[in-house]
C-alpha cells in the first residue's frame, strides 16, 4: 500500500503552519517503506501534480477550523468531491485542500482515499510560531497520522 502524508500550510500565519510542523516531526520517525511523507505548505499546485501519481492513502494534515476548542485534533475523512467545476482558481499559493481534490480530476488523475489530520488553530493571522495549544496538539496529530498509516487507527 502506497501512502503519501501531506502537510499543508503557511508557517507565516501562526498556526496556519500547524500541517508543516507535523511532516517535519513525521520526517524524523521510522515510517514504512512505502509511506512518504512531504511538506507542501502553502504549494497546492504542487500537490495537486502529485496527487497524479496513484496512491492508495492520502493523508493531508492542515489546520481546521470547526469550532471547537485550539488544539483540538480531528480525524476527517474526506468525502468525494463533485465534479470539478470550471471556477478553481490556478494560483500556486491558494489552493485550498478541497480545490487541490477538484483540481486532480481535471489534470486526468483520480483521486483515491483521503483523510485529514487536522486541528484547530487558536488564530491564523500573520506571524511566525504555532500558538501553546496548537503546538501541544503535534504530538497527538503525529501519533494519530502513525496509526493511520500503519493500519491501527480508523480511516
Amino acid at each position: 500500500m502506497t501512502v503519501l502524508v501531506a502537510g499543508l500550510g503557511n508557517i507565516f500565519s501562526s498556526d496556519d503552519g500547524f500541517g508543516v510542523a507535523v511532516v517535519d516531526e513525521l520526517s524524523r520517525r521510522s515510517l514504512p517503506a512505502e509511506v512518504e511523507v512531504r511538506d507542501f505548505g502553502i504549494r497546492g499546485i504542487h500537490l495537486a501534480y502529485q496527487l497524479l501519481e496513484p496512491y492508495d492513502l492520502v493523508v493531508l494534515v492542515d489546520a481546521v477550523q470547526r469550532g471547537g476548542p485550539p488544539g483540538t485534533v480531528y480525524l476527517i475523512e474526506a468525502e468525494p468531491g463533485a465534479e470539478p467545476g470550471e471556477d478553481v482558481p490556478m494560483d500556486a499559493h491558494d489552493l485550498g485542500p478541497d480545490a487541490v481534490l477538484s483540481l486532480v480530476p481535471r489534470l486526468g488523475g483520480t483521486v483515491g482515499p483521503v483523510v485529514v489530520v487536522g486541528c484547530e488553530p487558536a488564530g491564523i493571522d500573520p506571524g511566525i510560531g504555532l500558538s501553546p495549544a496548537v503546538q501541544d496538539a503535534v504530538g497527538t496529530a503525529v501519533q494519530m497520522v502513525i496509526d493511520v498509516v500503519t493500519g491501527q487507527g480508523e480511516s
